[in-house]
């Protein structure tokens, strides 16, 4: 431990700890803005400069030690003053346009200049840059109001490990992005949308997609289908100023009815039926593998549910693509069953369907318009808006969300378990599929306690869990004895790790569960901000509470989807599955 003086108060903290994080420890607010806990300090904006006595400049508080007997300050006439300049340089090359800019109010740049007290802007010159690429189905890039904090190019080289976004040339033309001459819709970008999560700015967005869905609703001739992704309903209300980890599914129901939806369907319902296909697919390739070795044998099988995720192994490992399941993701299922299963039932032509998709994923944008998710001419799911972009049409739609009643989904698309609604979380998907895996095989319940496997659970970036067969059914005899092990990770950096064992040979998996971004749907991309460790934690739980208070927590035993084999799919990887559930995947370069 060491001791020193923060503004005249005697503070104590381990050694190594910097002053940004001596003073945060000890309730001392010092104004930062490329700062991010655990993942970013560079100290490159210089907002947390603080004056040490005996020192010869000012220094950054976020990358400087705090030394034993060091007398700091944190806002002397000095710093204040220096703080200012420099919040005014970086306004100078920064267009004034708050009012019409989209985070207007959620602007970590607006929030600091109300807390240090800018009241006048003194510099005005040239602006380096004024770049604005919108080439990619996902994310929009405007340089013009890039800080050049370089968080996006930590969060992609550093936890993603996709390196796309990085610095280029000095001075007062660097600018951040792609190559020169390299535009983010023609890149390896995953579109995982991490970079837009972190931006403090509007440099980095979203693609909006609220005014193909207001046109969508307006237009008589259409029936709007909408679904929402598990992680969506742990998140939303934080738009509503409700704290990070309250449930808000009944409302959140309510606004999309309320905003005039012809059906709100819930994209849990196809994620119980994504357990049905990908958990028959395992134990089809397991089967093969232990008794008539075959092209479909395949181990480990990885999971296909994260569009991000995918696109990051078809750039980088593309010769291993045959380790991925086949399923779509969940909500690409179910806007195929909107257009065929649910075309049917209401007597409607499918071309007048059309299906939105709410996601805590900027991802899923680019994955509707990928060519292997068309069925009979028509795209599984038409368009998708995050849950900031849900967010926004609720607010323009003038819905008073907290006093909304907790309304319910529609059949018969609408019902799930609660193995569906741990999709949203690291860990998740693999645990909702042994819950089913495990029963079909043995006849009896997971035999873990109130069905969690505890060791998939939490935000570990690689996580790891071990499921002997004892006394399994006839049809699974060669199981017998069998210790299944089961690999999780989140983020791309741990995708990379796994998939990299499996090149090398040293893969010990038998299954294996990939999500883009770190912590899961949870912090996908177009989830609200900010997101950190314990807004990720407060989301998890609220997740695993979604599951527990259900009656129905094993997708298998959902009646709605048995229903749906019974009068319309046949059987898991039947003809009919295969054909709406299915799809392929696509080799692509790495540069």
């Amino acid at each position: 431990m060491i001791n020193l003086t923060i503004n005249n108060k005697a503070i104590q903290v381990e050694e190594g700890t910097t002053i940004f994080e001596a003073a945060k420890h000890h309730n001392i607010l010092i104004p930062h803005l490329c700062y991010m806990e655990n993942v970013h300090q560079i100290g490159s904006c210089r907002i947390c400069v603080v004056e040490v006595e005996g020192g010869k400049t000012l220094m950054a508080s976020c990358v400087t030690e705090a030394k034993d007997g060091m007398i700091v300050h944190t806002n002397s006439e000095r710093v204040r003053n220096v703080r200012k300049v420099i919040y005014e340089l970086m306004l100078s090359d920064h267009p004034k346009e708050c009012l019409r800019c989209w985070r207007n109010q959620n602007c970590e740049l607006q929030d600091l200049g109300n807390l240090i007290q800018i009241k006048e802007f003194r510099y005005e010159g040239a602006k380096s840059k004024d770049i604005i690429d919108s080439s990619s189905p996902s994310i929009v890039r405007d340089s013009s109001k890039c800080i050049l904090c370089r968080r996006c190019v930590t969060v992609c080289n550093d936890i993603q490990g996709v390196a796309l976004m990085n610095p280029h040339h000095r001075g007062f033309s660097t600018f951040i992005g792609p190559s020169e001459d390299e535009l983010l819709g023609e890149s390896i970008c995953t579109n995982c949308g991490q970079c837009v999560l972190v931006c403090p700015v509007g440099a980095l967005k979203e693609k909006d997609s609220t005014s193909i869905v207001w046109e969508a609703l307006y237009d008589k001739s259409k029936t709007v289908v909408v679904q929402t992704a598990p992680a969506v309903r742990a998140a939303l209300g934080e738009i509503f100023d409700y704290e990070p980890g309250t449930l808000v599914t009944g409302k959140m129901a309510s606004a999309l009815h309320e905003l005039g939806f012809n059906y709100v369907f819930d994209t849990n319902f196809a994620a119980d039926l994504t357990i049905m296909e990908e958990g028959s697919e395992f134990l089809e390739r397991v089967k093969n593998a232990f008794t008539a070795p075959a092209e479909n044998a395949v181990l480990p099988m990885i999971t296909s549910c994260s569009p991000g995720w995918i696109k990051f192994m078809e750039h980088q490992y593309p010769d291993q693509l045959a380790h991925l399941s086949s399923c779509k993701s969940p909500h690409m299922m179910l806007g195929a069953l909107s257009k065929s299963y649910f075309a049917e039932k209401i007597n409607i032509d499918p071309a007048n369907i059309f299906v939105v998709s709410v996601m805590p994923c900027t991802a899923k944008k680019f994955e509707i318009l990928r060519p292997e998710m068309y069925n009979n001419g028509h795209a599984n799911v038409d368009a998708v808006i995050t849950t900031r972009e849900l967010g926004r049409m609720i607010k323009d739609g003038g819905i008073d969300f907290r006093n909304l009643p907790d309304g319910e989904f529609d059949s018969p698309l609408g019902l799930s378990s609660g193995a569906a609604d741990i999709f949203g979380t690291t860990g998740g998907v693999m645990e909702a599929a042994l819950r089913t895996v495990y029963e079909l095989v043995t006849g009896r319940e997971l035999p873990t306690g109130n069905l969690h496997i505890m060791p998939l659970e939490g935000l570990d970036r690689i996580k790891t869990a071990e499921l002997k067969i004892e006394n399994p059914l006839e049809a699974f005899s060669f199981l017998a004895g069998v210790t299944v092990k089961v690999a999780v990770t989140s983020g791309l950096k741990g995708a990379a790790i796994l998939l990299d064992e499996i090149k090398e040979g040293k893969s010990p998996y038998h299954f294996i569960e990939i999500m883009g971004c770190p912590g899961g749907c949870i912090s996908g991309g177009g989830q609200p901000r900010p997101v950190n460790d314990t807004i990720r934690t407060l989301r998890l739980e609220a997740i695993y509470r979604e599951d527990e208070g259900k009656k129905l927590r094993k997708s298998h035993e959902n009646q709605d989807i048995m229903m749906l084999y019974r009068d319309f799919l046949g059987i898991p990887l039947g003809h009919k599955s295969h054909e709406l559930l299915h799809t392929v995947y696509t080799k692509r370069s790495k540069t």
